[in-house]
């Protein structure tokens, strides 16, 4: 296994190297994952710095002492890969946000497309905003990244549009038949990828035409359709292989 991560805003740390990690994440530490003296952990800013750690004791519920190394920073992988998450229904956009940040995503942005029956308006809006983010952070904790996924606010068509066009290449994923296949497009192997997922209901052609003007052509995945909710999955997936990211 490896060592559990845990987020902090800075690494203080005193004369003799040690740091305290206390408020939620300590009380976590202590209290729910039982950390004892000798075990490893790392402490991060979920944006790429961290330090490895070895727990020297603890000090009531909620505060964990390490001895910690240097702190350094882990730089950012190429091709980056940005899903545009169509908002799905309930709380399949927070599953989405989840299993792409396990997968290895760089960021997630809220699209409110046309066909979208989920809306984030006002407050509800922020709240659902705040629980995507707050999913990120849980789940790059989780899956032991160091540096997290960005959520960005909702975008409109006219901002994915503009994002798409700044892409060293673009792509919305389609089920056409005249589709091309993600398996076989020529991606590069730096710069930026912007992968559009629609809603429930598909992109509609007034999007397509929009996104087209901006280079994005249309993609499928395979011969079955999937839901919006496990699409950027498995495309980042592909996506991370195709590119040497993992290897």
């Amino acid at each position: 296994m490896t060592a559990p991560v845990f987020v902090v805003e800075d690494f203080t740390a005193g004369g003799d190297g040690r740091h305290v990690l206390d408020g939620p994440e300590g009380r976590h530490a202590v209290s729910v994952k039982r950390l004892r003296a000798g075990e490893d952990v790392v402490l991060t800013d979920g944006a790429g710095r961290w330090a490895h750690c070895v727990v020297v004791g603890t000090e009531g519920k909620d505060r964990l002492v390490v001895s910690m190394d240097a702190v350094v920073e882990e730089p950012e992988q190429t091709p980056r890969i940005t899903v545009v998450q169509a908002l799905p229904k309930g709380d399949r956009g927070e599953l989405a946000v989840e299993t792409m940040t396990e997968t290895g995503v760089d960021a997630v942005v809220p699209w409110t497309a046309s066909r979208c029956i989920t809306q984030w308006k006002g407050d509800r809006g922020l709240k659902a905003l705040a629980k995507w983010r707050a999913t990120a952070r849980e789940a790059g904790k989780q899956s032991r990244r160091v540096r997290f996924p960005e959520v960005a606010d909702a975008a409109s068509t006219k901002q994915v549009a503009a994002l798409l066009a700044d892409a060293d290449f673009a792509a919305v994923l389609h089920e056409e038949g005249s589709s091309d296949p993600l398996a076989t497009a020529e991606l590069p192997t730096t710069g930026h990828i912007v992968l559009v997922v629609g809603p429930e209901g598909g992109v509609s052609p007034e999007e397509l035409a929009a996104f087209a003007e901006s280079g994005a052509k249309p993609y499928r995945l395979g011969r079955s359709v999937l839901r919006t909710s496990t699409a950027g999955t498995a495309a980042t997936a592909l996506l991370l292989g195709r590119t040497g990211r993992w290897s």
